[in-house]
């Protein structure tokens, strides 16, 4: 079979967008062929300029509108919007991205036979200044004579000229234009790739990645430049392990409280973390409420990372059993726990994706359960759970694809879906977060 000839578009083409697709880019056709725009919305006729092709996809993004804009359409609340890949609904209301998510975690149930007996209200968040974890690109770019600090534009490996970035931590959105001038005046400019973002309640760090090793004056101004701002500042020359404080007398560790349990979670700049604060919190007491420890129970948490439920879930049961892949983070997570003086809550790090989940069913077996995977989801592990003989289960999903999949598994083992709802964790994106609760069937 003859390859079809690539098409290249030079000038903006006009095309009707019919639906917005998971990513949350406007679906249109082209030649026959599917198309994606970004910042178009169903109904409108759009002139859009090509900007790649991917897997039989052409993306494009919106120039214009062509006729009468989307009753629902809105004003993006950044300058970069349309570029940036940082957000891709921002000309969409919040309570209309709500929609879309919850419609995309309904339709995904319901196309796998699933029902749940109820919906849970979403959780919503603050649409600004909500994102406490970030990585951004740092790239010299000769042509516009400086340095730029960002999100990756949407679709390419370049980073956004971006003014300021209206979601991140105030203390680093608000200075995109000053951490690009300090990278430009480092020696080192060209050999600092990324920048990751880390904030606790009271202090903001920044992890500078650099691949050859500073010079004193390159630390003196960065040292400056932490002075000034009241930002913690790391450096890192290799794997996570090598980053250190740029003075001694910072702290190595920030914190987060969560102040409906007394609990005060400490975390390293590059641990895991989630990206949003009050929507963390929300989510811990939504998943208490589900999940519904009692005080003789004993709640297993899997993938529990530094302890972010493990701990809360301590207050109200006999005995919590956190499981964690990480040596690192298992070892972050006891620290919480003795800081706290939380004694009941116990953790061990093992390989929950091993042959069969990994799964040590003498010391596991549990009254509750409550796990939180990655993206990927943990289909050999639910295939088992059953063996653990939980009587309620709570699953948190950051990728509704395995969420239901997952569900599915645990249907066949005998759990049947009580409920589920979104949580919007990442506002003006089109990632979804969703929490499910699962009830043995007798």
């Amino acid at each position: 079979m003859a390859r079809r000839k690539r098409v290249h578009y030079a000038e903006p083409v006009c095309l009707e967008i019919e639906a917005l697709d998971p990513e949350g880019l406007g679906i249109a056709q082209v030649a026959g062929r599917a198309a994606r725009v970004l910042g178009a919305l169903p109904g409108e006729k759009v002139l859009a300029r090509h900007r790649r092709r991917r897997r039989g996809v052409d993306f494009f993004t919106c120039e214009a509108l062509e006729s009468a804009p989307a009753p629902v359409r809105g004003e993006p609340d950044c300058e970069a919007f349309g570029r940036c890949g940082g957000c891709v609904l921002q000309h969409l209301p919040v309570p209309d991205q709500l929609f879309l998510r919850e419609q995309e975690v309904r339709a995904r149930f319901t196309d796998a036979g699933l029902s749940p007996q109820r919906w849970l209200a979403p959780l919503r968040s603050p649409a600004r200044g909500y994102r406490y974890k970030a990585r951004l690109g740092v790239r010299s770019v000769v042509k516009k004579e400086r340095v730029l600090v960002g999100f990756r534009e949407f679709g390419t490996g370049w980073v956004t000229d971006t003014l300021e970035c209206t979601i991140l931590h105030p203390a680093v959105g608000t200075r995109m234009p000053a951490l690009s001038d300090l990278v430009g005046s480092l020696d080192a400019a060209r050999r600092i790739p990324q920048i990751e973002v880390a904030a606790g309640d009271d202090q903001v760090a920044l992890v500078f990645r650099h691949l050859d090793p500073l010079s004193a004056a390159d630390r003196a101004r960065l040292a400056g430049f932490a002075r000034e701002t009241g930002l913690l500042l790391y450096l890192q020359g290799g794997g996570t392990e090598s980053i250190t404080p740029l003075f001694d007398e910072q702290p190595a560790e920030l914190h987060y409280d969560l102040p409906a349990e007394g609990i005060r979670m400490h975390f390293r700049p590059a641990q895991f973390t989630q990206v949003n604060p009050a929507m963390n919190r929300a989510m811990i007491s939504q998943a208490l409420r589900e999940l519904a420890p009692r005080p003789g129970d004993h709640v297993l948490d899997l993938f529990c990372g530094i302890g972010n439920f493990s701990l809360p879930l301590a207050r109200h049961c006999a005995r919590v059993t956190g499981v964690e892949g990480s040596v690192e983070l298992v070892e972050q997570a006891r620290r919480n726990a003795a800081r706290n003086d939380i004694g009941n809550a116990f953790f061990e790090a093992a390989d929950l994706y091993a042959a069969g989940g990994g799964l040590s069913l003498d010391a596991w077996r549990c009254d509750r359960l409550l796990l939180d995977p990655p993206r990927s989801g943990a289909a050999e592990l639910v295939a088992r759970i059953g063996e653990l003989s939980p009587r309620r289960i709570v699953y948190v999903s950051c990728n509704p694809v395995t969420l239901v999949r997952d569900a599915a598994v645990l249907a066949e083992n005998g759990y049947a879906p009580e409920a589920a709802g979104i949580m919007d964790m990442f506002p003006h994106t089109a990632h979804v977060e969703a929490m499910a609760v699962f009830t043995r069937a007798d």
